[in-house]
């Protein structure tokens, strides 16, 4: 008998740490408990000779290309070739976590179908909004309906929040949803990284109200409601300073749009810490995040928040108390949210201590182990071990193989109750 069934993980994902992005960040400090927690995991991604930063893990370059369209930086993977397909063969993977529905995921699931894995699926971005940011908005339905017939093929898909749990079943996703919450390093973002010699050198003066954006500089991060709300916000007459942060494709139509934000480029580490602790109300009005690492980023450094009531947001936000929601897309709601703030320096510090005690319930490692408590369900659900009489206990399951779809089928009522 063994309380750790899962040995093997074979882990797909579209960028595993060529970008820095949230997505990867989160799958890189699963990939390091996992190992913590004595499981071998193989990472199969497309890599670059620049990647930004080391990955956690095994990681196996698959053959891949350019996107070919608006977003040059990322690459796509070109499926499983023989040489990958012998490299897994040898590995044998007792499950397959896919993190991406590219074609690199779609041939990594029929892989594992077809060897009998079972296979776990985890959502990090709103694909299907996409092509609205691109005018495309047509091709919605087309993409939905892909990432539909992808997600209802795996055994379990994980989720970053409740609200886009309910997304899913909302838009035909039967398969059994569970939610994969993210976690906060609290030695990095904190009130404390707050100086008044880093936003001097902004060109802030202590006085001043400084509205902020950290993310990705991409139009689907909602650019355009940012600049839409920040021009009703100076026609109200309301006395504000603009701190951007991040870099990205968008980075020049963005700073043409907001001549007077400051644009600190791509940060990291600590001046990434010290950046957001300088801002006194976040912003964010993107409509595809699926957790919102940002926000709670701005959280934990005390810092109240204004975002779309959308999708992660909404999980995080307890409007009125820690932030405030406003109805996507609506630039006078947002601009009347930021004046509250911009015009309270009470309401600021109050609803900002509140997103700092918030905070305090996203713990990396607790949350990464309900991954591997979902590999593991997964096993069985799948018939591969049984779950022994003792609390956490599971057997590799010899049985007769008639005996396994009673077995994952009584598995399945229970992890469904």
């Amino acid at each position: 008998m063994s309380h750790q069934p899962i040995r093997r993980v074979a882990l797909f994902s579209g960028n595993y740490n060529y970008v820095r992005d949230g997505a990867n960040q989160a799958l890189n400090r699963l990939v390091d408990y996992l190992e913590r927690s004595n499981v071998r995991v193989r990472v199969y991604t497309p890599t670059t000779a620049t990647p930004a930063f080391e990955g956690s893990g095994e990681i196996v370059g698959v053959p891949s290309c350019r996107l070919p369209f608006g977003r040059g930086e990322y690459r796509l993977g070109l499926g499983l070739s023989s040489k990958i397909r012998a490299d897994l063969s040898a590995f044998k993977p007792d499950l397959v976590h896919l993190s991406c529905p590219d074609i690199l995921g779609h041939s990594a699931l029929r892989y594992a179908k077809t060897a009998g894995i079972p296979v776990v699926a985890s959502m990090h971005t709103r694909f299907e909004t996409y092509p609205r940011y691109y005018g495309q908005a047509w091709a919605e339905p087309l993409v939905m309906a892909i990432l539909r017939r992808f997600y209802r093929r795996c055994d379990r898909v994980l989720v970053p929040a409740e609200s886009m749990a309910k997304q899913l079943v909302g838009q035909g996703v039967d398969s059994l949803i569970r939610v994969w919450g993210r976690g906060i390093d609290r030695s990095q973002f904190s009130p404390s990284a707050r100086q008044t010699d880093v936003r001097e050198a902004f060109g802030f003066s202590p006085d001043d109200v400084v509205v902020g954006f950290t993310g990705r500089l991409v139009m689907e991060k909602g650019l355009c409601d940012f600049a839409a709300a920040i021009d009703r916000l100076v026609e109200m007459g309301v006395l504000h300073r603009i701190l951007i942060v991040g870099a990205g494709p968008a980075r020049d139509w963005f700073s043409k749009r907001l001549p007077q934000a400051h644009f600190t480029g791509f940060l990291q580490g600590a001046d990434l810490s010290r950046a957001i602790a300088a801002m006194d109300v976040f912003f964010n009005p993107s409509t595809t995040e699926t957790f919102g690492n940002v926000t709670l980023e701005a959280m934990a450094s005390a810092v109240p928040v204004v975002a779309a009531n959308a999708t992660g947001s909404r999980d995080l936000i307890n409007h009125g108390v820690n932030g405030a929601l406003v109805e996507a897309g609506n630039a006078r709601a947002f601009a009347d949210a930021l004046a509250a703030y911009c015009q309270n320096h009470s309401l600021r510090q109050r609803h900002g201590s509140a997103a700092f005690e918030a905070s305090k319930l996203y713990d990396w490692d607790a949350i990464n182990e309900s991954v591997l408590r979902n590999y593991n369900e997964a096993l069985v659900l799948a018939g591969k071990v049984e779950q022994s009489g003792q609390a956490g206990g599971y057997r590799i399951f010899d049985g007769d193989p008639r005996n396994r779809s009673s077995l994952a089928g009584g598995a399945r009522a229970k992890a469904s109750g």
